[in-house]
């Protein structure tokens, strides 16, 4: 079983290209959609939500985007879980909250940098960010999806010890320009101690190449 969380937002709808994919590959696999604009819900009510997803399963592999990498390791401390597999990931360290992140990574200098020599805007705009690989069709669907990340998670600690000792995949958008490849690479190393995998996409990876995404999770699975 596939257990899919979503990034800032919180949006199942994000998973909604690659869970057909799974499931017509005949995996089981259900996308949690988390109360990201919600200020009452932090990363303990994240956390219960996919718990309730998982329910007695044994085998489950769990799969972050971005900011769902910081819900991940609390699930892992308190269900049995096959496999992690975190893409285009925001990697916490134990007792780190989601807002310290930023500068503790030096995320902003590394997009910078990237966005000068890539040639694209160091002004953030969600087409240029996050929109500029998807298809038309696609970009327009996620309009009535989206919604803000209230300030609760970014506020809430990743309260965990170290890392669980089970399989752990990164895979990361050759063209992230949110998380630029580098960054992402060098942060890995730094907290996981492993190199990410890497294909053709951008941030909203499961949306911008569905397949090269499923594919990947199905490696180790078929």
């Amino acid at each position: 079983m596939f257990v899919l969380i979503p990034g800032a937002g919180g949006a199942a709808w994000y998973w909604s290209r690659v869970v057909p994919l799974l499931q017509g590959a005949g995996h089981e696999a259900v996308a949690v959609d988390l109360p990201g604009d919600d200020e009452r819900a932090g990363l303990p009510e994240y956390t219960h939500l996919v718990l309730e997803a998982i329910g007695e399963r044994h085998d489950a592999v769990l799969v972050a985007q971005s900011l769902g990498a910081f819900t991940a390791p609390l699930v892992c401390n308190r269900a049995a879980i096959r496999e992690l597999i975190l893409v285009n990931a925001m990697i916490p360290m134990p007792g780190e909250t989601p807002g310290a992140w930023w500068d503790n990574t030096g995320w902003a200098e590394a997009q910078q940098s990237a966005a000068k020599a890539h040639g694209y805007s160091t002004e953030f705009d969600v087409g240029t960010y996050f929109l500029h690989d998807l298809p038309p069709e696609v970009a327009a669907e996620g309009e009535m999806h989206q919604r803000p990340e209230a300030n609760a998670v970014f506020e809430s600690v990743c309260n965990f010890d170290e890392w669980p000792n089970i399989p752990i995949r990164i895979l990361t958008g050759e063209a992230d320009r949110f998380f630029p490849i580098d960054f992402q690479r060098r942060v890995a190393r730094e907290r996981l101690g492993l190199e990410p995998d890497v294909v053709p996409g951008g941030h909203l990876l499961a949306l911008a190449n569905p397949e090269a995404v499923a594919n990947y999770l199905m490696q180790d699975t078929r």
